[in-house]
């Protein structure tokens, strides 16, 4: 009964060693799977802003691209570049809707919590300038459309710069997240 796992064991070892030396036909594993394969590179650049709303440090564009830059070197296997010369892809977008609306109000009109909202258009196109669609589902358009809110409480020691930060972290891990291939 030995001798016979021994032989199971001889077999099982010999054709791991097949599977591993032809390199699994193409196929992929881990976090490579989830984005594509002919994507080493990405440029950003600034993303634009229709706001007319500023911060006294930096603009909104330049936040969200510094977001977006850092969640890519976080998320993917992809290596953001300064030029758009060595990239394989180019990530573009712009801020088109930055919104202030008062959720809850005081009976002496004070906002007790304001929702914040921003809408970005992203396009994401390879070096050629045609839009990438990941697998077989084509994207529907050019860009997509992508919104974030987060809320603003004064209560709870939320500060304006705070929450927008807050939505514009989520808004870069929504944008990161389109970059996925479909299943």
């Amino acid at each position: 009964m030995a001798a016979l796992s021994r032989w199971n064991r001889c077999w099982l070892l010999l054709a791991a060693a097949c599977v591993a030396c032809t390199g699994c036909a193409g196929y992929r594993f881990g976090n490579n799977t989830l984005y594509a394969a002919n994507v080493r590179t990405i440029y950003v650049p600034i993303f634009q802003c229709d706001s007319f709303r500023t911060t006294p440090a930096i603009d909104i564009g330049e936040r969200l691209t510094e977001a977006v830059c850092k969640e890519i070197e976080k998320r993917t296997p992809f290596k953001v570049v300064g030029d758009s010369a060595g990239a394989d892809s180019v990530l573009t977008g712009r801020v088109v809707a930055d919104t202030k609306r008062m959720v809850v109000e005081s009976p002496t009109d004070q906002s007790r919590m304001v929702e914040m909202n921003y809408q970005a258009l992203i396009t994401w196109a390879d070096r050629g300038g045609a839009v990438i669609a990941s697998g077989e589902v084509p994207l529907p358009a050019a860009t997509v459309d992508v919104g974030q809110a987060a809320a603003l409480v004064p209560e709870y020691g939320r500060s304006v710069a705070s929450t927008q930060q807050e939505a514009i972290v989520k808004l870069a891990q929504q944008i990161v997240g389109l970059m996925e291939e479909p299943w």
